[in-house]
């Protein structure tokens, strides 16, 4: 794997600002006294000023999870998600201001009612209809991403949502051009708002569709084997063409699809548990959900499609030569493929906690790799009751685990256990590194 660019993400940084400042600029540019003094002027101009800058942060939002290989090695996609949770809520609300304030706006021209207003918009102006399904859409996606109606829902209908997501802001798009006041009397403001709208839907289609396209076709996987680690976890060994071309460090994952029957529509996030063997790459599953579930009884053969690598969950983020690895049941995957990838000459110790015995996945092969490395490896059997990952279990275990790069894997909630109590003892919470899978 290429080694991150933390230049390249800081220059994307900076153009999305300038991007807001000229979104910014574009509306103070065509609001005069005249047209604010006249009826209903001021809440036109709020709507049309809520209704750039929404816009704008939507198409962020797109850029942050447009699978970018320079923002994911950087920055991670975890991060990017949190980011893209965190701007999302301002678009629904500036929006929603400016369907409102707009339509107040006009009914105080028109002296009529809003909703005669909204009639009349439907009725007599070019896409306008299309406009109030793409916010109906809108808010449909809003409304899912919230964290109690993410909880309920099923992966594959949280992604089915999401897509309309994109029909929504083609019907946006063409509402703005053709009746969108800045874009009618100037043809300077068309062409830079054409030009933002037209270099996001490049990046997303170049990164997401045409990249995973390409590598698919160059890698051909499909499935060779199917292996049983332990009650409900398998292990899949695909197998492919120019393995070696694939740039991916330890602890990354892939968006894996399956074309098989009920699996083939749709993808899910799982970290490599060994480093690609040419022409064979593995992870490593617990049977959980439909498809993971599902995935015991692929046939060899099985073609699969897989987007990635991503993630910054790897090497290149430790600022240190002595580590820590705390990984919890098949959460140890990916640090199973980190412990492999790390140099020559880095102290290792490592901490798996499992409910059972057999609940301590590739236990054979994390114990030879660290006994390679001269390192120390702690495998902890028991109930979250039990064994508790407090800071006295911690220094008991690893001493100087203050002074480590600390990697940590599995649930959200025993990452945020180990996290505290790390941090207790004095760990830097910048060397503490984490990546969760979630929508």
């Amino acid at each position: 794997m290429p080694r991150p660019r933390p230049r390249v993400a800081d220059a994307l940084a900076v153009l999305a600002g300038i991007g807001l400042g000229l979104v910014i600029a574009l509306f103070i540019h065509e609001e005069t006294r005249t047209t604010l003094a006249a009826a209903g002027g001021w809440q036109i101009a709020i709507g049309r000023f809520a209704g750039f800058t929404g816009t704008y942060l939507m198409l962020v939002m797109l850029i942050l999870i447009a699978r970018i290989p320079w923002l994911e090695r950087t920055v991670g996609q975890d991060r990017l998600v949190r980011w893209h949770r965190k701007i999302g809520p301002w678009p629904l609300w500036l929006i929603s201001i400016h369907v409102l304030f707009i339509l107040i706006g006009y009914a105080k021209q028109s002296k009529t009612g809003i909703l005669n207003q909204a009639w009349t918009f439907i009725r007599s102006y070019p896409d306008i209809l299309a406009s109030f399904v793409a916010y109906g859409l809108l808010m449909m996606a809003g409304l899912t991403s919230i964290k109690i109606a993410r909880r309920r829902l099923k992966y594959e209908t949280w992604w089915i949502v999401h897509l309309y997501l994109y029909l929504a802001l083609a019907l946006a798009f063409a509402h703005q051009i053709k009746t969108g006041v800045s874009f009618i009397t100037s043809p300077l403001n068309l062409h830079i708002w054409s030009g933002v709208w037209i270099a996001t839907a490049i990046l997303v289609a170049v990164f997401r569709v045409g990249l995973p396209i390409f590598r698919n076709i160059r890698h051909q996987l499909r499935v060779a084997s199917i292996r049983e680690e332990s009650p409900g976890v398998y292990s899949v060994i695909c197998s492919g063409r120019h393995i070696e071309r694939l740039a991916i460090a330890g602890g990354q994952f892939f968006l894996w699809r399956f074309l098989a029957k009920d699996l083939w529509w749709h993808a899910h996030p799982y970290s490599l548990s060994a480093l690609p063997r040419p022409p064979y790459v593995r992870f490593t599953v617990k049977a959980l959900g439909d498809q993971s579930a599902a995935i015991e009884h692929l046939k060899p053969g099985t073609r699969v499609l897989v987007e990635g690598p991503y993630g910054a969950f790897t090497r290149h983020v430790r600022r240190s030569n002595k580590v820590a690895l705390i990984g919890a049941g098949v959460g140890v995957t990916p640090l199973r493929a980190l412990l492999e990838d790390l140099p020559r000459g880095i102290d290792v110790d490592v901490i798996v906690r499992a409910s059972s015995e057999a609940g301590l996945v590739h236990n054979d092969e994390i114990s030879a790799l660290v006994e390679e490395r001269h390192g120390h490896y702690f495998p902890l059997v028991g109930s979250r009751e039990d064994i508790q990952m407090d800071p006295k279990t911690l220094v008991a275990l690893v001493p100087d685990i203050a002074e480590r790069d600390i990697y940590l894997c599995g649930p959200e909630t025993f990452i945020e256990i180990v996290t505290r109590s790390a941090e207790r003892l004095g760990a830097d919470p910048e060397r503490v590194h984490h990546e969760v899978f979630s929508f």
